[in-house]
């Protein structure tokens, strides 16, 4: 505790400030292009889950099943480790692009499939009636309808993939956790653990907060949305069931003669 209110341990973090933000570039930089890697994979390999084809179903199976289910540490080390041993030169910051986009790539393509199958059948029947080809039928009409309910829970993979940068510690990566180890680890840097772990935290936390909220925000709207709708179609099909068994009366009645 009183490490944490020491003006000595802050001061120290402050001189050093360009290690935490070193740090921090590392870690966006990792999780912007790890996350289009995610994005393209998962579009890819959830479109082939999709496809009704058994081969291409199966190929997207087993991507998804293998990564979800190992954990990304030990691909992380396995891709790290095995491109060192072949004598390929690939930076620490790449080998989490590649390690990340493929994980959480499998997750994205989950997603992908939840969404383009919660739109309905008879979506893809219109298109089909009207001549439509696969790709058209994703691109005009299946895509569109689905953005609403893929983009939150893209946001919260988002938010993970962030978070899992941190992994890269474990093979002494230059990302946002490694650097404040390395700080307060350090001959001339050590001992301010607890500011500069908090300073950490914030970082990550500036980051997390947001995207978590503006998901939570967006699925909650969605969902007033679609009650609302709901709500509205449920009025027009009851006015048109009030109407249709208004002229039934009103046809009997003319046949026997009352009116």
């Amino acid at each position: 505790m009183a490490e944490l209110l020491s003006p000595q341990a802050w001061g120290k973090v402050w001189t050093y400030r360009g290690t935490f933000l070193t740090g921090f570039g590392n870690t966006l930089e990792t999780a912007i292009f790890g996350l289009l890697l995610a994005l393209a994979l998962g579009i890819v390999f959830g479109l082939l889950a999709t496809s009704g084809k058994k081969p291409l179903v199966a190929v997207a199976r087993v991507y998804v099943e293998f990564f979800q289910n190992t954990p990304i540490v030990l691909q992380m080390c396995f891709l790290y480790y095995v491109l060192a041993f072949s004598g390929a030169k690939v930076s620490i910051i790449l080998t989490g692009i590649i390690s990340l986009g493929i994980y959480t790539g499998a997750y994205m393509a989950e997603v992908v499939r939840a969404g383009i199958q919660a739109v309905p059948k008879g979506q893809f029947e219109a298109a089909a009636s009207q001549g439509f080809g696969y790709v058209e039928t994703m691109y005009h009409i299946i895509f569109p309808q689905s953005l609403k309910i893929i983009l939150p829970p893209m946001v919260n993979q988002a938010v993970n993939l962030f978070k899992n940068t941190s992994c890269l510690y474990i093979v002494g990566g230059a990302d946002l956790i490694s650097l404040t180890y390395s700080f307060v680890t350090g001959a001339t840097t050590g001992g301010a653990y607890a500011p500069a772990y908090l300073v950490c935290g914030a970082l990550f936390f500036v980051v997390c907060f947001p995207l978590s909220t503006l998901a939570s925000t967006w699925e909650n709207n969605l969902k007033r949305r679609d009650k609302r709708s709901a709500a509205i179609v449920k009025q027009l099909e009851q006015g048109v069931a009030y109407m249709l068994d208004w002229q039934a009366s009103f046809s009997i009645l003319t046949k026997t003669g009352v009116v």
